[in-house]
């Protein structure tokens, strides 16, 4: 009897070994059950570009719930990116997710091989050999500037229509971080946005030197307004001091009108937003953490144009979008204008943007000059905008 229990026993136990391989082989084969995810963000989100991203976190709490443990670290400035960056490798993330622009995190992820580091790209990634686990990914913001251009035209149309300014004064302004690709690539869609519509408009852009400063956006928004007539303006900044700035003119009665970028400036500016474009980042965030969490490598579960570890899309994926139209202020027909923008690329039809009888002059290199009747087809071939020269004859750039 001793000898049946004793068998009955070793059998149970076999039978729970093997249970318990099965299970480790498809957890392993079939993907994780659990992940730590980290988020390192340049501000807080009380901006529009932090808040705009955070939204992805948001995204990945809903679909994973406690499937996922996410810790976050707020207003690290690039320069002070190594210790949040050790700090959350430490603490075992599997994946960790940046929207600041500094190299310590491709120099620090080989020393973390089991994590991966996904960054918001912010140099030309196509002859850039980079770590295993490094990644890079920007939506093509050059497409939603392109968009909103169009509705600040349709704007301007309207005013001209309307006898409120005269063709002369089809003046947009644009608030600046940095003279660099990125910025210059967007500020230089958005006109070819508002020339589509108002073909006769021209642009005045004032530089802040620096990503988010509240005083500086709204200062340099005013002078653009008050100094150089600007009738619309928009922004690559951070904060809502453009915005602001256009409400409160309007409440003086005077005519200038808002184009956001990232997060709906509506609440803010009623009297005076138009319309948002943003980046999208949940497409790339969520697709990370699938891929991760089924145990494939990170690009092979992203729909986008993927090159390398490097990846990018526009409207036709979702990872870019208009907001928030604002309908009381906007002009008639705005919406449908957008739309037929939005289709042709959708369709693939990219090279219309950069293209017409221009020439520009490199803002980083004066010798290199640029003749767009042949057009210029922006993210070919790296998900960073890489575009820097400056129109000459339509755009000034203020001191």
């Amino acid at each position: 009897m001793k000898r049946a229990y004793i068998v009955t026993a070793l059998t149970c136990i076999v039978v729970m070994a093997a249970f318990i391989g099965c299970f480790r082989l498809l957890n392993m084969s079939g993907g994780k059950d659990h992940l730590k995810i980290g988020f390192i963000y340049d501000n807080d989100e009380s901006t529009p570009y932090t808040y705009n991203f955070s939204l992805a976190k948001d995204a990945i709490e809903k679909k994973y719930g406690e499937k996922v443990e996410i810790l976050t670290c707020s207003n690290v400035l690039d320069d002070e990116m190594e210790e949040p960056l050790r700090e959350l490798a430490d603490e075992g993330c599997d994946i960790i997710f940046f929207n600041g622009y500094s190299e310590k995190v491709m120099e620090l992820a080989p020393e973390y091989p089991g994590t991966e580091f996904c960054q918001a790209s912010y140099m030309d990634m196509s002859d850039v050999t980079v770590p295993e686990n490094y990644h890079t990914f920007k939506g093509e913001a050059y497409q939603g500037r392109y968009v909103s251009g169009i509705a600040a035209g349709m704007k301007i149309k309207q005013m001209i229509t309307e006898g409120v300014i005269t063709g002369d004064q089809a003046v947009v302004g644009f608030v600046a971080a940095f003279p660099n690709s990125e910025v210059i690539s967007g500020y230089t869609a958005f006109l070819m946005g508002v020339r589509s519509v108002v073909p006769q408009a021209v642009m005045r852009v004032c530089y802040t030197s620096t990503w988010s400063s509240y005083a500086k956006e709204k200062a340099a928004a005013e002078t653009l307004i008050e100094d150089e007539g600007c009738v619309v303006i928009s922004q690559h900044t951070d904060t809502i001091g453009p915005a602001i700035a256009c409400e409160e003119a309007s409440e003086k009665n005077t005519k200038v009108y808002f184009v956001g970028w990232g997060q709906s400036m509506s609440e803010v500016a009623p009297g005076t937003s138009l319309v948002t474009a943003r980046i999208c980042w949940e497409p790339y965030v969520l697709s990370a953490v699938d891929s991760l969490m089924a145990n494939k490598k990170i690009e092979s579960g992203i729909s986008a144009d993927v090159h390398g570890n490097d990846a990018c899309a526009g409207f036709d994926k979702g990872w870019v979008e208009m907001i928030d139209l604002n309908q009381p202020v906007a002009a008639p027909g705005t919406q449908e204008a957008m739309d037929a923008a939005i289709e042709q690329f959708k369709r693939g039809n990219v090279d219309f943007v950069f293209k017409g009888d221009y020439t520009g002059v490199s803002q980083n290199d004066p010798s290199k000059t640029i003749d767009l009747r042949n057009g210029y087809v922006e993210n070919e071939n790296t998900s960073q905008p890489l575009f820097d020269y400056i129109l000459s004859d339509v755009i000034t750039i203020v001191e």
